[in-house]
């Protein structure tokens, strides 16, 4: 279907004029935004809104996921005392985009179910909203109490408030806090006026995603500055996304197995993780693939002895990973804490707009990889894997499912690499953007859909750039999924998700 109000992007990352973004009456837009979330195919990858030349401009990007295009379409309003209606109040999922929107520029969002604050940014309009006011549902009774865990945890991890509403073990309600962090960095994307500092930056939302925010960065400025990488490039990048998803993936189900007190599925994992994550500082000489991505080249391309160090690597670990993964998967004490534990539903997931792992778990086929290819995945047919189960169970057996899957992706790619072995360019950072225009950069990490955007204005200078990590959408499954379980199971529901303090708190 064609969509006159809006400008069709075709291929991800492909930049378009600013120009050429429709501008509509806010009813139109609102009208345009459900017509096209109205179809199941389509989901909402950005809406947010940025002073542009004295006005607000509300900018919007919906993805649609069979046909690989992204809509783009805008309104504009005055700069201050906005009141317009709710979109949440029928598409829930827009919820979390109108509580940031309201939160940095004071928009009213009439019949939204509850204007809470989602990250207390240092520039956000009210400075009387902090962190100690925040409003926390609460439910009156003598039978009910509350459980505070954190900001501050037990472990080396960071700060995040979760908030229990109980019924003696029964968990009615969680309100998950964030936003203790304040990093700025999508300010930092604009002060930091250097193309090797974005980069760095890039790599700095979320630790573990390294790889994955840092090829959605490469992907906006490569378009918008022209560039095209050679095929190897492609591949090499596409193989350091996926050894950090394997890694990740390893990691968590030993961090799960610690949440049940399975020592040995811990230990075990904990090592295979660690042979994962050499072989990408074998590469790079950093653990987290931190200084591999690099935009227009590669300061560390591969080579033949480093290709058979990984190969030899990622046969011997998955071999280990699968065997433990089966022991895991068929152990009754195990097994016990993870079926039927933390299940969310499809339903909920398209309420609320879920990416990554949280979709997949529920039978929603939404992964950027085969949605909107980016890198080699433009030249390689890919089908994401899926479950339907939702509970804890799906959220760890997936992980050993794209473990398997990554590691068959891999090793097809190393045979291409293999077969040439051409000398590849070195990072540009001299080069120059396309001014007055918009482009939008998706990758999937292995948490889900990662999202960059940016704008520039006459001298191809950046003068917005906007950041979207999966945990966004992904910390209300969380919270959903904890609902009717006992408050002992929290820690292996909150594992299973895994979700970014620092990718929220931007």
């Amino acid at each position: 279907m064609t969509h006159k109000h809006t400008i069709e992007i075709q291929n991800n990352g492909a930049p378009v004029l600013l120009k050429d973004i429709p501008v509509l009456e806010y009813p139109e837009f609102s009208h345009q935004v459900k017509d096209l979330l109205a179809d199941q195919n389509c989901h909402c990858v950005a809406y947010y809104a940025i002073p542009f030349e004295k006005k607000l401009k509300f900018l919007c990007c919906i993805a649609n996921d069979l046909t690989s295009k992204v809509h783009a379409f805008s309104h504009d309003q005055k700069t201050s005392g906005v009141v317009l209606e709710s979109l949440s109040s029928e598409i829930f999922a827009m919820h979390v985009y109108e509580r940031e929107i309201h939160e940095n520029y004071g928009v009213q969002f009439l019949h939204h179910p509850w204007l809470k604050p989602v990250r207390f940014p240092f520039a956000r309009f009210n400075r009387n909203s902090t962190m100690n006011n925040y409003p926390f549902f609460q439910i009156e009774s003598e039978e009910l109490h509350e459980v505070g865990v954190g900001p501050i945890h037990a472990g080396v991890i960071e700060p995040g408030h979760f908030r229990f509403i109980c019924n003696g073990e029964n968990v009615i309600h969680l309100e998950i806090h964030l936003g203790y962090q304040h990093r700025g960095i999508e300010k930092l994307m604009l002060d930091k006026n250097n193309p090797l500092q974005r980069m760095i930056l890039a790599e700095s939302i979320a630790g573990d995603s390294a790889v994955a925010h840092g090829l959605a960065h490469t992907g906006l400025v490569e378009s918008l500055a022209g560039i095209d990488v050679p095929q190897r490039l492609q591949i090499e990048r596409s193989i350091a996304l996926e050894l950090e998803r394997i890694a990740v993936h390893i990691g968590d189900t030993g961090a799960l197995c610690t949440d049940v007190a399975y020592q040995f599925g811990q230990v075990v994992n904990e090592a295979l993780r660690t042979t994962i994550i050499n072989t990408t500082q074998l590469w790079c000489g950093n653990r987290f693939g931190k200084g591999l991505i690099r935009p227009g080249g590669t300061n560390y391309p591969s080579d033949a002895d480093f290709i058979a160090a990984m190969m030899s690597t990622l046969k011997d670990s998955g071999q280990r990973f699968a065997d433990m993964a089966d022991r895991i998967f068929s152990l009754p004490s195990v097994l016990s804490r993870f079926d039927g534990i933390g299940v969310f539903t499809q339903e909920q997931a398209r309420l609320t707009g879920a990416v990554g792992m949280a979709a997949r778990i529920t039978g929603i086929n939404r992964d950027i990889r085969k949605s909107h290819p980016f890198q080699y995945f433009k030249n390689h047919s890919f089908d994401p894997t899926m479950l339907t189960s939702g509970d804890v169970l799906a959220r760890s057996l997936l992980r050993k499912l794209e473990v398997k899957q990554s590691i068959e992706l891999i090793k097809t790619w190393a045979e291409i690499l293999m077969d040439s072995m051409e000398i590849l360019p070195r990072p540009q950072y001299n080069y120059k953007l396309q001014p007055e225009s918009f482009a939008i950069s998706l990758c999937e990490g292995w948490r889900g859909e990662i999202c960059h955007s940016a704008i520039t204005g006459k001298d191809g200078e950046i003068i917005h750039y906007k950041i979207k990590d999966p945990s966004f959408h992904n910390w209300m499954a969380l919270a959903l999924a904890v609902r009717n379980q006992e408050i002992s199971d929290f820690p292996v529901c909150n594992k299973s998700f895994n979700l970014s303090y620092c990718g929220n708190d931007l």
